[in-house]
């Protein structure tokens, strides 16, 4: 078993190549992108926490409807 396996999805930061000084985040799946940023961000840490609330947003259950 490797750790694609036990752990598929990865959450990328990187820095931007159109906009220096500014970063950007990645959700993966075993590699293949779910989701990207489509802001850059001021800081690693900016675009790490940005990039987090995305994953949350991701695989958080839906509301019920109350029906």
């Amino acid at each position: 078993m490797n750790d694609d396996d036990i752990r598929p999805y990865t959450l990328d930061v990187t820095a931007s190549e159109r906009m220096p000084g500014r970063f950007e985040w990645a959700i993966r799946r075993n590699g293949k992108l779910l989701e990207r940023s489509d802001r850059y961000a001021e800081s690693k840490q900016a675009a790490e926490k940005a990039g987090l609330k995305a994953v949350e947003r991701l695989f958080s259950p839906e509301p019920s409807r109350g029906r």
